[in-house]
């Protein structure tokens, strides 16, 4: 029998705690969901009058505030967005960023409204959540999920403000917000970005790489992307574009797209955006059947969209040695047994997502620092660095060495960092930290036989360290 998403979180959790001395209180205080609020409302939409449901969960508060995406889905119910809160902490502890673990959910089809229409029901949805302190810069950070982006973050953070019309703070009330409305560079990316950081950060660590029967580095590595939405675009771009990874497949709801010698990541993704799908693109490299190309011959498969999409079903004939879950819980708990008892080394969602949350802490940061990063010392950068500069080329002149530094070098040398160039420095130095923090519990315990084990023993220790220190 397949477990569900909520009983997969679970029984990883226990799996984890069975290699941990923890007492049996503090284990269940850990393991159990604090609260989840569940609202229903009503919208005139129409001429008539339509009622919505929506859920907020709270995980754990061993550090406030707590944080966690809104998702907009059909399939939202309370046990999928408590067993997201509960990642939601782990993955917080896990990158070190000072959040308790929350999630929230409305069950809606952002398809089926117009703009207007899907305004009126997120500051509704909002505004009950506002008012019980279930969105709050320092009790509960939402941020955008599955079905939200900038545009929902924006509504949130104006219904707020409305309402709190005299907290300074109020733009921090919700993270992954556009820039203009105090959102941060590189956001939109966060994500994408995070997973292609580690990867990196896998194949810098030469064990694991051995470990997963590989060797190298991410340049001519054959990728699989599953969903082309937000993350997979960005980590399949970033891959290719950055890192010479080729990307020989791309798998949408209608269907995918194969090419052993690589697809153009740009152009499949303004063909969805103008299509509405792949269908149409290319013939010659289209599969009807998506699900095909998960097992498609590759080296590193990305499911970036849905959970469970490598089930008891077709674990035993996925043939990529590296599986990064880009989503939440694409592997259900049968499968991640099965892989791993092939050696198929799997790079954890609670790690591998870990990019959004991190930007979104360095957006709340912002928000509550009034300033954007970079603002008062970039220049100072520049001109010390144009003084050293000045100081090689006098010393030529003088010395008479007849050298000059290439245009290259020194533009590059001496351009001080931007906002977007900080925040992917942050989020590579936490990629890598967090990264190496788990491949030490891999490489040093044996029984530690995989990174998901790794990391909730890393993630777990870090939250009863938490609770310990409160005195609990």
């Amino acid at each position: 029998m397949e477990p569900g998403f909520r009983d997969s979180v679970d029984q990883m959790f226990n799996r984890a705690v069975g290699l941990m001395d923890l007492s049996p209180g503090l284990e269940e205080k850990i393991r159990v969901c604090n609260a989840t609020y569940t609202v229903r409302f009503g919208v005139r939409l129409r001429g008539k009058i339509h009622t919505f449901t929506g859920y907020r969960s709270v995980h754990s508060e061993h550090m406030e505030p707590v944080k966690g995406g809104i998702r907009y889905s059909l399939n939202v119910d309370q046990d999928e967005v408590e067993a997201l809160a509960a990642l939601m902490t782990y993955k917080c502890a896990l990158v070190e960023a000072p959040f308790g673990g929350s999630k929230g959910g409305l069950c809606v089809d952002p398809r089926d409204w117009d703009e207007h229409e899907l305004e009126q029901i997120t500051r509704r949805f909002a505004y009950e959540l506002i008012k019980r302190d279930l969105i709050n810069p320092s009790q509960n950070v939402p941020a955008p999920d599955m079905g939200t982006g900038e545009r929902e973050m924006a509504w949130i953070a104006d219904q707020y403000k409305r309402m709190h019309t005299t907290d300074i703070n109020g733009n921090a009330c919700v993270t992954g917000k556009p820039p203009n409305a105090g959102g941060i560079a590189g956001r939109v990316e966060a994500t994408g970005r995070g997973v292609q950081y580690a990867l990196r950060a896998f194949f810098r660590d030469k064990e694991g790489v051995k470990k997963a029967g590989m060797s190298g580095d991410l340049d001519g590595k054959r990728v699989i992307v599953q969903g082309l939405g937000n993350v997979g675009y960005h980590a399949a771009k970033f891959l290719r574009e950055e890192d010479g990874s080729i990307v020989t497949g791309i798998i949408e709801r209608d269907g995918a797209l194969f090419n052993p010698d690589g697809l153009d990541v740009e152009r499949v993704r303004e063909w969805i955006a103008k299509h509405g799908g792949i269908s149409g693109y290319s013939d010659m490299h289209h599969v009807k059947d998506g699900a095909q190309v998960l097992e498609e011959d590759c080296d590193i498969l990305i499911p970036a969209a849905l959970e469970g999409v490598i089930n008891l079903r077709n674990a035993d004939r996925i043939k990529a040695p590296l599986i990064i879950e880009a989503a939440n819980g694409p592997v259900t708990a049968g499968a991640d047994q099965i892989l791993r008892e092939r050696g198929v080394v799997m790079i954890p969602d609670m790690y591998a997502n870990a990019g959004g949350v991190t930007v979104s802490y360095f957006e709340w940061v912002k928000n509550l620092s009034h300033i954007r990063f970079g603002r008062m010392g970039r220049r100072q950068e520049e001109s010390r660095h144009q003084l050293i500069v000045s100081e090689l080329e006098r010393l030529s002149r003088d010395k008479e060495f007849n050298w000059e530094l290439s245009p290259d070098f020194k533009e590059k040398y001496l351009r001080g960092a931007d906002e977007l160039e900080l925040v992917r420095s942050g989020l590579d130095d936490t990629m890598r930290i967090a990264y190496q923090a788990m491949a030490e519990v891999w490489h040093a315990r044996d029984d530690v036989e995989d990174l998901r084990t790794a990391a909730y023993l890393v993630a777990i220790d870090r939250v009863a360290a938490s609770y310990r220190a409160k005195g609990l």
